[in-house]
């Protein structure tokens, strides 16, 4: 289950949705949930280096696969700017790891069954699909600094678009 931090959650505004986002210098809301293995993961491990925090809506689907694949086919570059990736949907481990083993994928995905962390982000809301209104994960990246503070904010990103913009982010090129 998750643990939040006590006074995690940084300053917010709302977006254009109504949903509250995370504003650019506020510090990362905290986390403590399983990843693939059924370890519990904490965003607090991180500190000290840079950390890509992105939220997709559920594991082995066409635009999540994408994504993840991307973000792992760039881990080296990633790693030689000092940057951690860790996905988030709200998929059970068991259905993380499947989807781990499957395309190969070395970073940690954390199982957000509860939503609540990805409410805590900014990364749940409403949403439509063929004229269907229902509450969703909004897909989102973070780019978090080495102090936990919150450097670039990407709602509701492209699949094909997230290492794009992160990798910017990360060279201070937004």
């Amino acid at each position: 289950m998750l643990r939040r931090g006590r006074g995690s959650e940084g300053p917010r505004e709302a977006g254009d949705d109504g949903v509250a986002q995370l504003k650019i210098g506020a510090k990362a809301p905290a986390f403590a949930l399983r990843d693939q293995s059924g370890k519990r993961m904490r965003l607090s491990e991180c500190k000290g280096r840079r950390v890509v925090v992105y939220f997709y809506p559920k594991a082995d689907t066409p635009g999540c696969t994408t994504q993840a694949c991307s973000l792992q086919e760039a881990l080296p570059s990633l790693k030689r700017l000092k940057t951690q990736v860790i996905g988030i949907s709200p998929d059970p481990p068991e259905k993380q790891k499947k989807f781990a083993v499957k395309y190969g994928l070395k970073f940690p995905l954390l199982a957000d069954e509860d939503h609540a962390v990805a409410d805590a982000w900014g990364a749940w809301g409403d949403k439509t699909l063929y004229g269907r209104k229902f509450k969703g994960i909004i897909r989102s990246a973070f780019v978090i600094d080495e102090n936990g503070k919150i450097m670039a904010t990407f709602y509701k990103v492209s699949p094909k678009a997230t290492l794009e913009r992160v990798t910017a982010a990360l060279r201070g090129s937004t």
